[in-house]
């Protein structure tokens, strides 16, 4: 069998093995507040950026109003630190009465009320990892109903505070006990980031049957060094991960943290290309009330979210390792599209990195190229060498497609129609989109 061919039939039948409750055909996508607002409980001094009824309020208004539930952003997420310290005499968890003084059903029938879904936080054992109630074995049935019955939309399963022993029972039982409630919500387990992420320890197969998504690796942060030790954990393991994800059940490289203080432009449009290569949750951790237009317009790119919820949902790999420090990634999508990535882990300086479209296994031809971040649109035949620009820490993303049978493009530009078309020696490097 055709190499392509079996991995797509790989795919498609592993699908079968998803959790069967209809939700995250697609990268599930929207806000967490956990990276950038943590366990911010202090309502009486910072009252705008506490964990509490308001900021998830303020945060639902920014999505339903600016743009980014049209894209896809539709989830918001509450993390750790929002219940109680003690469960009610009924033994069910409650929210903290003062800082969410509607409780939990007012926050979601305001989301629900705005085409928003809720996210909701838990854990797999004694205490959450902020020291609040956590949820014991004895614990999973009534936790899943209570959450059904506030009608959350998808719950996260942290780990903190429990042993493998107890892991091994209560991921499953907590999806079991979800599914039961006939409430379709999303379970994002955290199960294997506590096991090292890998087999023997980690079952995929398993946590496909079970899981909607899961984190394999631990918390990302708010700095370069942090994105950078995830994309390299993620593609040095791609062989292991890659069959493991698909429609329904995804590989979780945790949140993106752009538009807050670690990552340069440069930067943060390589976190949106890789973990749209790697058809990863797209969960903003950020202000939405100040982000700045910049960190906006790498966040709402339309090209970078479809390829993202592209939805064979086969996720990417890395094809080419330079000693230069240059990485090329690559996707397949639908219509017979892929995406290209092409990363620079350099520091120094922009490089000009000189390879052809048949070097990255491209070979039927000409193709129509499309630089996701700039707009900018051409035709280049697989046969064809050509140098593309990378800057230090950056990207430059490809959407690649078969062209037209005219060797002519038009595409936009300030409101007029142009024409592009490389027309240069076919033996000669074109530079591309400078």
């Amino acid at each position: 069998m055709h190499l392509a061919v079996f991995l797509l039939a790989s795919v498609l039948s592993a699908a079968t093995f998803a959790l069967d409750n209809g939700v995250m055909r697609t990268p599930p996508m929207g806000w967490l507040a956990w990276e950038r607002f943590r366990c911010d409980i202090d309502c009486k001094n910072d009252p705008k950026n506490c964990i509490s009824e308001n900021l998830f309020i303020d945060m639902a208004d920014r999505l339903s109003e600016d743009g980014w539930r049209e894209l896809g952003y539709v989830y918001v997420n509450i993390d750790d630190c929002w219940s109680s310290m003690e469960r009610d005499e009924n033994g069910r968890l409650q929210a903290d009465p003062k800082r969410f003084p509607g409780g939990i059903p007012k926050l979601s029938r305001y989301l629900h009320d705005r085409g928003l879904k809720l996210g909701i936080y838990g854990d797999m054992g004694t205490h959450t990892c902020g020291g609040y109630p956590g949820t014991t074995l004895d614990k999973i049935e009534t936790d899943a109903q209570t959450f059904a019955d506030w009608e959350v939309d998808m719950f996260k399963f942290d780990g903190c505070y429990s042993n493998a022993t107890e892991q091994e029972k209560g991921y499953p039982l907590m999806s079991k006990a979800l599914n039961a409630t006939g409430r379709p919500i999303g379970y994002s387990c955290s199960w294997p980031a506590y096991q090292g992420g890998l087999p023997p320890m980690v079952n995929y197969t398993q946590l496909g049957e079970i899981c909607n998504l899961w984190r394999n690796y631990g918390d990302i942060q708010d700095s370069w060094d942090s994105v950078l030790n995830i994309i390299e954990w993620f593609f040095r393991n791609q062989d292991v991960l890659i069959p493991a994800a698909g429609p329904g059940r995804w590989n979780d490289p945790d949140m993106l943290v752009i538009g807050d203080f670690g990552l340069s432009k440069d930067q943060s449009r390589s976190q949106m290309a890789l973990w749209a290569i790697m058809a990863a949750p797209l969960f903003m951790s950020n202000d939405l009330r100040t982000i700045s237009s910049e960190a906006r317009s790498i966040l709402q790119n339309k090209m970078v979210i479809s390829i993202n919820q592209d939805p064979m949902g086969i996720q990417g790999r890395r094809i080419v390792k330079e000693k230069s420090d240059i990485e090329v990634f690559w996707r397949p999508l639908s219509s017979d599209a892929s995406a290209l990535v092409f990363f620079s882990r350099r520091t120094d300086m922009p490089y000009r990195y000189q390879t052809s479209l048949s070097k990255l296994n491209y070979t039927t031809g000409s193709y129509k190229i499309y630089d996701v971040f700039t707009d900018k649109t051409m035709i280049l035949k697989d046969s064809t060498n050509f140098v593309v620009s990378v800057n230090p820490t950056g990207v430059v993303m490809w959407y690649v497609s078969a062209p037209s049978k005219l060797n002519r493009l038009q595409f936009y530009r300030g409101g007029n129609v142009q024409d592009s078309v490389y027309t240069g020696d076919e033996n000669a490097i074109p530079r591309v989109f400078l």
